[in-house]
């Protein structure tokens, strides 16, 4: 078994509201000098810097998954994860199909770059990431894990984009298993304020748009970095296991 501090919750700068300094080599050193060894790079509603990032990656500690921080038709934005890049780009091509065609201004968004493993411009996603695709939360649900996703509600806490705040309770139809809860609420005043997240699993990310907000405030005991590994930890079984970290233990390194 091996401990992994883990940011399931990254964006690079293909999101129109990340910051410029979110470019792979940059994430990457950021990481491994937080000695963070798992993450995920969730962009909204695309993937297509996944790789650069993993490029970036190669040699060194760091794993890298393949995800997405896709918002559905009720405006509920969620992490869709996975454990290789072919399944990505096939969520990526459903997400297509279903995504406005609305030009992105970005005056006004800000602009999404498509970059390579050194953080060079390729181009401009031109399409506006920051809106709903026309898929349902169970419907989402349902294509992820079908293709063998991990899905887990986003910030289930947040006024904006939050499953509660939006939905009042979790849906009865889809069998989640995990929710994410923000960085700015402890897992305990989380569940005071929303007794139903007794029923589930939860994770605690940066939901990082700067350098500074990857946290990880995960660790896992795995014995390799895989979603059924992270299954297994987040259910606490065959001696796999997950923790929060609290707030002070991040403060004193």
């Amino acid at each position: 078994m091996k401990t992994y501090r883990a940011e399931l919750h990254i964006h690079t700068v293909l999101s129109p509201c990340a910051e410029i300094e979110m470019l792979p080599p940059l994430i990457v050193m950021e990481c491994l000098e937080k000695g963070i060894s798992l993450i995920a790079i969730t962009d909204h509603n695309a993937t297509a810097n996944i790789s650069a990032v993993q490029q970036a990656a190669e040699g060194t500690d760091l794993t890298v998954l393949p995800g997405m921080e896709v918002q559905t038709r009720e405006e509920v934005h969620s992490l869709c994860l996975f454990d290789t890049l072919e399944q990505a780009l096939a969520w990526q091509a459903i997400v297509d199909r279903h995504l406005p065609a609305i030009p992105n201004r970005p005056d006004y968004f800000g602009d999404q770059l498509i970059v390579d493993a050194n953080g060079d411009f390729l181009k401009r996603e031109e399409r506006l990431l920051l809106t709903s695709v026309n898929l349902s939360l169970a419907d989402a649900f349902h294509q992820v894990t079908r293709l063998g996703g991990l899905f887990i509600p986003a910030h289930v806490n947040r006024t904006a984009n939050g499953l509660f705040p939006i939905l009042g309770m979790p849906p009865d139809d889809i069998p989640l298993e995990v929710m994410e809860i923000s960085r700015h609420l402890k897992p305990a005043e989380a569940v005071k304020i929303y007794p139903a997240l007794h029923s589930y699993s939860l994770i605690q990310s940066g939901d990082a748009h700067r350098l500074d907000e990857i946290s990880g405030l995960n660790q896992f005991t795995l014995q390799s970095p895989t979603l059924q590994e992270i299954r297994l930890a987040l259910r606490g079984e065959q001696g796999r296991s997950h923790r929060i970290l609290s707030s002070t233990i991040l403060a004193g390194e």
